[in-house]
């Protein structure tokens, strides 16, 4: 047995709470009738609110990278013009897919760690002509950097009316404000893996009447991922394919518990968890990678310093629970990643705070112990509004 219980603080798959572990083991129903039909019907409407969306909303049985695969055939046709934006490994994912299958992507990347900026997009958009799509992350999972998406959807809108914004939402879509609708996107794709508590294996995708129209013309091959399939199935309360049904149970109890929390205290509670997260990593001398303006509230990325022996540093964390990412493509071997996304609560990132304190003073870095977690429990505290000039003697970190 091991001596300390895991703190799973990678950025998906995610801890699961009790209720959803129980939830996946139920027995299996009969995945054409009414039951299931009520299941599908109850996931879809608990995750329209966190879409910000009024439209469809289609599940695939497949992990996120089928959704950003299903985003692309089913819009566009091999030669469209396509703007990606990429600012790390999950954007540059996207790009790929749509190189794959025959478009002409053109990128307009930003230095890992950083956000897309509205006047880079319109001066690309300019430059460009007779784009057909642009694609956006959402949440760039390798840099722990999340992308004002409104903005820049908003100059899509104004310099490329008739461009589709397809959005790669999958690590941060649940667990901060996101409005589909309001910002004019026309494709959002997530995975249940991430801020929907539940297992990997199921994809959701928001489908805007633009996007539907524009699969009557789009020519890049698709069977499995057809959404207008998926589209037609659930007018019956089905899927095309057989569906992952224990996943689905765990995402309606997911979803259950989101929606008995409210939205907004599931952001706030992944903004206290994130606010103690950067600064608890602050606290220990490490330096984060992303942008402070833009930093992401379910992952953070921090650099590993010269003077540190990562591997026996995340040895004493191993020992003691905690599982940590390390970093993607170009930061691989420079950074580490702590994700705090799902049913995460602030404890659980004190203990994380707590864990990274203890294995500090046993590799010999000079940190005071005690000091980085009350200065991550002085962010979160000071993140819900909550007094904080008792906690550890002192003013927010």
């Amino acid at each position: 047995m091991p001596r300390f219980e895991q703190n799973l603080r990678i950025p998906g798959p995610t801890a699961l709470p009790p209720s959803v572990m129980a939830a996946g083991g139920r027995q299996m129903i009969n995945h054409r009738g009414p039951e299931f039909a009520a299941l599908l019907e109850r996931i879809v409407r608990r995750m329209r609110p966190f879409f910000g969306t009024t439209g469809d909303i289609v599940l695939l049985t497949a992990a996120g990278t089928g959704a950003l695969e299903a985003a692309v055939v089913n819009v566009l046709s091999p030669g469209d013009r396509v703007l990606a934006v990429t600012v790390g490994a999950f954007g540059e994912r996207f790009a790929k897919v749509a190189e794959v299958y025959g478009a002409d992507v053109r990128r307009l990347a930003f230095a890992w760690g950083t956000a897309a900026t509205p006047d880079a997009v319109r001066a690309a958009l300019l430059e460009e002509s007779a784009v057909r799509a642009v694609l956006l992350t959402h949440n760039e999972t390798s840099t722990g950097v999340t992308n004002p998406v409104a903005e820049l959807a908003a100059t899509v809108r104004e310099i490329a009316p008739d461009a589709l914004i397809l959005v790669d939402a999958i690590s941060a879509l649940g667990a901060v404000p996101f409005e589909m609708d309001a910002w004019g996107l026309d494709l959002v794709v997530t995975g249940s893996q991430k801020a929907w508590m539940s297992a990997p294996g199921m994809a959701f995708a928001a489908v805007a009447e633009r996007a539907w129209a524009a699969m009557e013309s789009a020519r890049m091959p698709r069977f499995y991922f057809d959404l207008r399939r998926a589209r037609e199935s659930a007018a019956t309360g089905q899927t095309p394919w057989t569906p992952a049904v224990a996943v689905m149970y765990q995402a309606d109890e997911g979803l259950r518990l989101m929606e008995e929390e409210t939205p907004a205290g599931v952001f706030a509670r992944h903004a206290a968890c994130a606010a103690a997260t950067r600064a608890g990593l602050r606290a220990l001398g490490f330096e984060l990678l992303a942008d402070p303006a833009h930093a992401s509230q379910t992952v953070t990325a921090a650099w590993v310093p010269d003077d540190v022996d990562w591997k026996a540093f995340n040895g004493e964390a191993k020992r003691r629970g905690l599982v940590l990412a390390g970093g993607q493509g170009e930061l691989k071997g420079r950074i580490f990643r702590v994700g705090h996304l799902g049913s995460v609560e602030v404890e659980e990132i004190l203990g994380a705070i707590a864990v990274l304190e203890e294995a500090a003073l046993r590799t010999g870095r000079a940190v005071t112990p005690g000091a980085a977690v009350a200065a991550a429990q002085r962010a979160a505290l000071a993140e819900l509004g909550a007094p904080v000039a008792a906690v550890a003697g002192g003013t927010p970190a």
